[in-house]
């Protein structure tokens, strides 16, 4: 079909590459765990539309552009590092919201909108070339040479990507609340988790600055 072969293989490497820790599931764990699983499953959205994006890139060709072009690849990195060093500076910086209970339990990191979070996991996907040449190596190893339809099959195989990625990363986010919940995490756990997390994206956004290409 489209000249995609072994999509069995296709599909569990998919997942099994969607689990891989990263920016993204950090996001998605930090709405979730401070949020509740609306915020991590609007985080999760987002991720699915830059995903989206760098699929459509791909089958068009934008993405080869990267590969080729040093300046174009060095633009899209620093761009996306800067990024992610603004989201961790934003986490570490933020200021806790007032207390609402009536025994003035210490307050929770300061909430975002659902539209803010799912802007946040856009351009958190959406800004990292890394994810973009990931696409352009991985795909084409699944479409025959002599398919009649490449940019076709490509766009398919992205879809079925990306449909597994955004069921890991709803499931992420109902378990990470799930557990956040048992767990009981006051305003001030809260707090400190978002700090944390806060510097993990410091530091990825260090490692995609510094990287090779």
């Amino acid at each position: 079909m489209l000249g995609i072969h072994d999509l069995p293989l296709f599909i569990v490497s998919g997942l099994l590459l969607n689990i891989a820790p990263g920016p993204d599931s950090v996001l998605i764990m930090t709405r979730s765990a401070t949020q509740g699983w609306r915020a991590g499953s609007a985080a999760s959205l987002g991720i699915g539309a830059g995903t989206c994006v760098h699929v459509l890139a791909a089958a068009l060709g934008l993405s080869a552009l990267l590969a080729a072009s040093s300046w174009a690849f060095t633009l899209v990195k620093w761009v996306g590092a800067a990024y992610l060093v603004y989201v961790g500076l934003q986490m570490l910086l933020a200021r806790r919201s007032a207390p609402t209970t009536a025994t003035h339990e210490a307050a929770a990191p300061a909430r975002l909108s659902h539209r803010q979070i799912f802007a946040q996991g856009f351009l958190t996907n959406v800004l990292n070339p890394k994810v973009a040449l990931f696409f352009l190596a991985f795909v084409p190893q699944f479409i025959a040479p002599d398919a009649p339809h490449k940019a076709l099959a490509f766009v398919v195989l992205g879809a079925i990507f990306n449909v597994n990625g955004m069921l890991w990363c709803h499931f992420l986010a109902l378990s990470t609340a799930l557990a956040s919940r048992r767990l009981r995490l006051g305003g001030a756990l809260a707090q400190w988790l978002n700090r944390a997390i806060g510097a993990l994206f410091l530091s990825f956004g260090l490692k995609l600055a510094l990287s090779d290409r």
